[in-house]
């Protein structure tokens, strides 16, 4: 171990995956990933606090929902954490670590916002920042340092366009559908391209982990892969169904974490940075959201969550919803009138968005949304009408309401508009793309 007797840690981190990989049931072979979860812990309950990259994002280094932090937007937009909000390697650096941002991070505009001392150029594709990250821990165990250290990995793919030249795409007559969305053209060919994205990520996790073993560094790493939300599909990103939220979590440490196991309780991406400092035997961090699941990886008690929160306020439209999901059940709270699906403007363009743009447009979205979870996984028939379910639909809205105002939900006061600054921006980015 370190002389200073904490592990490092290297988190992977790519954009848009939710469980698409095959030890998930995905259908895609994705041998590295798959490998790296059969001897590790493999987390399959694992949801992100918003299916949108900035705010989930800023909720794993904040352990804060996004209201809460502040970063309810793209932070490329203009949203930005609240002042005095810290993140992840502010504690770590204070607790002795080294941290390091290899790739891409979308918390912030500035990345030093985020606290990170050693900010690495070395692109955001998977192949590159990989290569990038094997230099450091090959020069790291050359150099025989001793200090821990924290490092990110972000890799942009499989983030949309899709159509990208250099990746080895599926055909579309042989992938494995998504069972949420129907069987037509123009999904299928989304998928193919989209699997040859998650293949380069495979790739770079493999490079990755050969690195570590090949410097001996494994023994003394714990080795983190996940992703910020669901994938850039419709009725996936930008929505509170399962789709968006649910998402990969795999975590090794050799003699400690590892041998295949896989775990089913409930958890919010808030949960990730109290865990870690656990871990590492920081300080916690105070007035947080999220809650340590150590034990559960440890095999110790661990008092399981009875719900997590969900949420969306800006992407590149106005999109305002609360949910909170159980076990079995979940409730959405929509805000104004909106379609019945949103489609992020990347989604919107796809393949699979022109797909299904019509059927989601030309339709209005319900204030409230009721799904049995055990018995509707893909939350396709809305029981909030049903007299049957009225006593869940009501226990459900009041938790979100308490929710709401013991967080001074910045939705209690009315519509959030977007600032001057912000306004120019989304015109921009809508021009743009």
């Amino acid at each position: 171990m370190p002389d200073s007797g904490h592990p490092n840690i290297l988190q992977i981190i790519c954009h848009d995956l939710g469980q698409h990989v095959g030890c998930l049931g995905a259908g895609l072979s994705t041998p590295a990933i798959d490998g790296l979860a059969a001897d590790s812990v493999l987390f399959d309950t694992y949801c992100c606090s918003a299916a949108q990259c900035s705010p989930s994002r800023g909720s794993i280094m904040t352990g804060l929902y996004p209201h809460n932090n502040g970063l309810i937007g793209l932070a490329h937009i203009g949203w930005e954490f609240n002042e005095g909000v810290r993140c992840l390697p502010h504690y770590l650096n204070d607790f002795g670590y080294e941290t390091h941002l290899f790739g891409g991070q979308h918390e912030s505009a500035r990345s030093e916002r985020v606290g990170y001392q050693h900010i690495h150029a070395c692109g955001h594709k998977a192949q590159p920042v990989a290569a990038a990250v094997a230099a450091f821990l090959r020069e790291r165990a050359s150099a025989g340092s001793r200090k821990p250290f924290y490092l990110n990995a972000g890799f942009t793919e499989p983030h949309r366009p899709y159509q990208q030249e250099g990746y080895r795409n599926d055909d579309p007559s042989a992938v494995t559908l998504l069972p949420w969305l129907p069987d037509r053209p123009g999904i299928r060919r989304d998928i193919a391209d989209l699997n040859g994205l998650v293949y380069a990520v495979d790739d770079a996790v493999g490079a990755i982990r050969a690195a570590l073993a090949q410097t001996g560094l494994d023994r003394d790493t714990l080795l983190i892969f996940t992703t910020d939300h669901g994938l850039a599909m419709p009725r996936a990103k930008g929505t509170c169904y399962d789709p968006g939220l649910k998402t990969v979590l795999i975590m090794r440490l050799p003699g400690r974490f590892e041998g295949g196991r896989r775990i089913s309780s409930l958890l919010t991406n808030c949960d990730l940075m109290p865990t870690l400092l656990e871990f590492v035997g920081a300080p916690p961090a105070e007035g947080i959201d999220g809650r340590s699941f150590l034990p559960l990886l440890d095999g110790g008690e661990y008092e399981p969550r009875e719900s997590i929160f969900a949420e969306m306020t800006w992407h590149d439209k106005y999109n305002p919803m609360r949910a909170i999901k159980t076990e079995r059940w979940k409730y959405i709270r929509n805000f104004g009138e909106r379609p019945l699906v949103y489609l992020p403007l990347d989604t919107y363009q796809g393949l699979a968005g022109r797909e299904m743009r019509d059927e989601y447009y030309g339709s209005r979205r319900p204030e409230e949304e009721l799904y049995d979870l055990l018995a509707d996984p893909l939350e396709m028939t809305n029981l909030a009408g049903d007299p049957a379910h009225a006593g869940t639909l009501a226990d459900l809205r009041r938790r979100v309401q308490t929710w709401m105002e013991e967080t001074d939900d910045i939705l209690l006061h009315g519509d959030v508009p977007p600032t001057l600054e912000q306004a120019q921006r989304i015109a921009e980015w809508n021009t743009d793309n």
